[in-house]
């Protein structure tokens, strides 16, 4: 059985289920989340959270990039969330890599020139996280939304709170 077939068979069984069709569309705990796309990382189980809590924005890096940005203001502005948390983690892949070398290999496995596209990696993850709180900070949408930085560690567990500074 392939790996779709597999996730369709879940939802069948999720959906038999299923009793959550009433939830609000604003999140029940204000709440919005910008974390990364590694799948050691499960926002709801690292948080706590239930269906309906929070809105979860995935990206490579958990970065607060214009396109997260958007979504948070749309979170806030529209849904009534209140507070962001922005989680990096430990050994992020967007450590590993530079413009350069994914422009590079794209050419090389494509012939596609992908010199024009900014993958945005970094070097430091807890400085990554302290940029992207910046640009929530930063914004004259987000005025009066709490924003934290914290990094996820991977083979822990544990969620450490990010200096500001």
């Amino acid at each position: 059985m392939s790996v779709r077939d597999e996730c369709v068979q879940a939802n069948r069984s999720y959906q038999e289920a299923f009793d959550q069709g009433e939830l609000p569309m604003a999140p029940a705990r204000r709440l919005a989340v910008v974390t990364c796309i590694d799948a050691r990382i499960d926002p709801a189980k690292v948080l706590g959270l239930a269906e309906g809590d929070a809105h979860v924005i995935r990206n490579a890096g958990g970065l607060v990039t214009d396109d997260a940005l958007r979504s948070l203001v749309i979170s806030h502005s529209l849904l009534g969330t209140t507070e962001v948390l922005v989680i990096g983690h430990t050994d992020c892949g967007m450590c590993t890599f530079t413009n350069e070398a994914i422009h590079g290999k794209l050419l090389d496995e494509t012939g596609a020139d992908a010199s024009h596209i900014d993958f945005l990696p970094f070097a430091d993850v807890d400085e990554s996280v302290r940029g992207s709180v910046r640009r929530v900070e930063e914004s004259p949408f987000l005025d009066g939304v709490a924003v934290s930085g914290w990094v996820y560690d991977v083979g822990s567990g544990a969620l450490c709170e990010v200096d500001a500074a």
